[in-house]
């Protein structure tokens, strides 16, 4: 009793550990986290519309607030700008996180408090902010860092707010800003572009309006599928590397392996609608999307045609050859594939150069679609040959009423074996010892498919 009891807890314990470790394979889903940027500097108390600008950007983002306090999965944090020192002078190191992060329903109500305590004084330290404001973020952690700007000036201390954001973006600690111009000169609209995405705000009403559209972009699942079509335009092909890279940073953000669904469609994948991509599916050869933009919250179907059949070239021998795959009437090396293996390629038309001795070569060889290719080689045949003494020479074959090379004797051997395709040859010697021309040595033999030949050149 005792021993089967042990034995049912053992069990117990394995189908424990099996879980876990299925569990501990899964993805862990990324904590979103926002750090609101604030402007606080003294043009903030310049008027706009129905009051003061930093009046009304404050009740706007309180109202914000209020909508982010019941979302999951969130944390928000508050970093302001200009609000600590007087202008003039100008204090250009005038930045600072007021509030770090925390859950968003924990950490809403202490941001407003926070915003209605502010003093517009100072000046614009943005690109500061935006540096200091990307290590504001937990190190380590699997998340979506976001910046968002708010601001109604432009960069008024040296440094170079778009150098900034684009050496954070592509170390990969934040995703692509987003700035919000409040009531900004038409001029300095333009100098954001290179900063993040760029939202204007010239009416108060606008900017409410533009800051749903930035959290939805944060906040909203957005769903993508890549349809690999095939030549009727079908999405048949599958089972394909697909990578997604960012537009902006030329970083891989996603790599996914193409997979149909239970229900034979393509799969869905979550994808971030923040950045802009360049879709790559790993085909021979490789095939590239335009820039694709997501909207948020929806789903986006990315066609890429990819129609493809698969080649084998067949050889009934002890050894697998490497064959080189090109485009046809191109030099570039597509691919490397082996003799006896089958590997899918684009439709089309390709040159081939299988690497035995002599190298064989095949222009214009046709893949179509859902179709194998097979190509069936001859077998390569033995040499065994035995020289008079160490020398110099060459093995060549008689090709297109030619003698070509196909084989540089080493001279510091008197036995060579060669693993030769089927033809007519011809060893040409001569001897370390001799030193006049006169005493090369030629000798014809021919090679059949699967077997040897015993060549002596005494």
């Amino acid at each position: 009793m005792i021993i089967k009891n042990l034995k049912i807890l053992l069990l117990v314990a394995f189908l424990l550990g099996c879980d876990f470790s299925a569990f501990s394979q899964k993805k862990q889903e990324q904590v979103n986290r926002i750090l609101f940027i604030f402007d606080a500097s003294q043009s903030m108390l310049s008027r706009w519309q129905s009051g003061r600008k930093i009046d009304i950007a404050r009740k706007l983002l309180n109202n914000m607030l209020d909508s982010l306090k019941h979302m999951d999965n969130l944390e928000i944090g508050l970093r302001v700008y200009g609000h600590q020192k007087s202008y003039p002078p100008q204090y250009c190191d005038d930045t600072k996180l007021e509030v770090d992060f925390t859950a968003s329903d924990l950490v809403a109500d202490r941001i407003k408090a926070k915003l209605k305590m502010l003093r517009a004084r100072g000046t614009t330290p943005i690109a500061s902010s935006l540096e200091k404001g990307a290590y504001d973020f937990p190190k380590n952690t699997n998340s979506r860092n976001i910046i968002i700007l708010i601001t109604d000036g432009i960069e008024e201390c040296d440094m170079d707010p778009c150098s900034v954001s684009s050496l954070l973006q592509r170390e990969g600690v934040i995703l692509k800003p987003f700035v919000i111009g409040i009531g900004l000169d038409e001029s300095y609209k333009k100098t954001f572009d290179c900063v993040g995405t760029y939202y204007d705000a010239s009416k108060e009403k606008d900017f409410e309006n533009v800051l749903e559209v930035v959290i939805s972009h944060v906040l909203n699942s957005t769903t993508a599928q890549v349809n690999l079509l095939d030549e009727s335009g079908n999405p048949t092909e599958t089972n394909v590397n697909l990578t997604f890279y960012d537009e902006f940073s030329g970083q891989a953000k996603y790599n996914f392996i193409h997979t149909m669904n239970h229900k034979g469609n393509p799969d869905t994948m979550s994808i971030d609608p923040i950045l802009k991509y360049k879709v790559v599916a790993h085909t021979i050869p490789a095939v590239e999307s335009e820039i694709i933009s997501l909207t948020p919250g929806k789903h986006t179907i990315i066609p890429l045609s990819t129609p493809q059949g698969e080649l084998e070239i067949k050889m009934q021998s002890k050894q697998d050859y490497p064959f080189i795959v090109r485009l046809k009437d191109q030099h570039q090396t597509l691919h490397l594939q082996t003799t006896n293996t089958k590997q899918k390629y684009l439709t089309g038309a390709y040159d081939i150069e299988v690497l035995t001795t002599p190298r064989f070569s095949i222009e214009g060889v046709i893949i179509k679609q859902s179709e194998t290719t097979t190509i069936n080689m001859p077998n390569t045949g033995t040499a065994n040959i035995l020289l008079p003494s160490k020398g110099y020479g060459g093995i060549y074959r008689f090709k297109d009423n030619l003698w070509q090379q196909v084989f540089p004797i080493d001279d510091n051997t008197q036995k060579v074996k060669l693993y030769l395709l089927p033809g007519n040859y011809k060893i040409v010697f001569r001897s370390k010892s001799a030193k006049q021309y006169a005493y090369t040595r030629e000798k014809e033999f021919k090679i059949q498919s699967g077997k040897s030949a015993l060549i002596k050149l005494y």
